[in-house]
């Protein structure tokens, strides 16, 4: 009976300390931050501010990308009405319905997928 008692009062101190030292285990660093807002260990980032030539020279570089893109756009717009402009009226017509029948597939297999991706997705919901 002794045995039992001594022995169950063994397990139950044990078991109070284990709980005191997982309850306090940031107390150090919570009482550091109480006295200096935040904590020591963190180092300060350095912020590199780039040279204004170089700030300069990319904003430049991206001015002329932007310009060359719109250019490119413009080109492409002209190359295409020439090439319907040079066709007969018969040619002309018939591109014409073609590019409308091309819209309306596009348009129908885009909302096909996403009614079959809407299927798809209730599955794993």
């Amino acid at each position: 009976m002794k045995r039992l008692f001594l022995l169950l009062f063994i397990s139950i101190l044990a078991i109070g300390t284990a709980n005191a030292q997982l309850f306090h285990r940031n107390a150090s660093r919570s009482a550091e931050k109480g006295l200096f807002g935040k904590s020591l260990n963190k180092k300060k980032q350095v912020k590199v501010k780039e040279p204004r030539s170089v700030m300069k020279a990319k904003k430049k570089q991206e001015a002329n990308e932007n310009k060359i893109k719109k250019d490119y756009a413009a080109h492409v717009k002209k190359s295409q009405k020439r090439t319907i402009d040079i066709q007969t009226t018969d040619v002309q017509e018939r591109m014409k319905q073609n590019q409308k029948n091309l819209e309306l597939r596009d348009k129908a297999k885009k909302k096909k997928s996403r009614t079959s991706n809407k299927k798809a997705g209730k599955k794993y919901n």
